[in-house]
């Protein structure tokens, strides 16, 4: 392959703009604030350790460079923000694995508690040029399988997590549109029961003292525990 050839590969990995190599960890960092801050969690030290399953002293080093290159900024809380310039560069790596995720899916079969991992592994080398060519295959798709919304090429986003399962109230219908994608496990058993990104749900009762969460779908009652309860986010219609 030609030096040229082979510049033109590494444009996003290399970017002029901030002079920072992004390797797979320093997009997976940015990723992941981006999708705590989404939350509205605090992305702090050991906030984002947990998510990356790596140790604090990795990621404080990490959120350290990130900062002296701009990408981030620190709060008073002990976490970080990303600036304007770093949610540039997240939203790139974000679209890239909700696309992954969706062309994994659809094209090839793949259940959605499979592809988190998957994506992980391939966002880090997706072109923008195949980026795009795979959004023109799946018909430009607003979201992934587990409702996350992908963010335009250019232009703004908003995560739009709305309201919780779990603070739904009784008799409540609840429309799910998005289900947390860390947890695999979890993920599999919650197809297993049909709670899906556009699904309707009835909450039924709380089990008193710490009890599960009943629920009504396709005539079936189910007993969801606080875990699951806290992965399923929508809106009351």
């Amino acid at each position: 392959m030609s030096q040229g050839r082979a510049t033109k590969r590494r444009d996003h990995r290399s970017p002029s703009c901030c002079q920072l190599t992004h390797t797979d960890a320093v997009e997976d960092t940015l990723r992941t604030i981006f999708v705590l801050s989404g939350r509205g969690e605090p992305a702090s030290t050991s906030a984002v350790a947990e998510e990356l399953q790596v140790t604090a002293p990795t990621v404080s080093t990490m959120l350290k460079r990130l900062v002296e290159h701009g990408l981030v900024e620190r709060t008073g809380d002990h976490g970080v923000l990303l600036t304007e310039h770093g949610r540039e560069h997240a939203q790139r790596v974000v679209r890239a694995h909700r696309l992954l995720e969706t062309f994994l899916v659809r094209q090839l079969g793949m259940s959605w508690d499979e592809v988190h991992d998957e994506a992980d592994l391939l966002e880090h080398a997706l072109s923008d040029r195949l980026m795009s060519r795979l959004d023109n295959l799946l018909e430009h798709p607003t979201s992934d399988p587990h409702g996350d919304p992908i963010p335009p090429s250019r232009g703004g986003h908003e995560e739009r997590w709305g309201q919780r399962l779990d603070s739904a109230g009784q008799g409540a219908r609840f429309q799910v549109e998005r289900v947390y994608d860390r947890d695999s496990d979890a993920l599999r058993y919650l197809a297993e029961l049909g709670v899906r990104p556009g699904v309707t749900i009835t909450v039924l009762e709380r089990a008193p003292f710490g009890g599960p969460l009943w629920i009504e779908l396709d005539e079936h009652r189910i007993a969801l525990g606080d875990p699951l309860t806290r992965l399923v986010h929508g809106r009351t219609l």
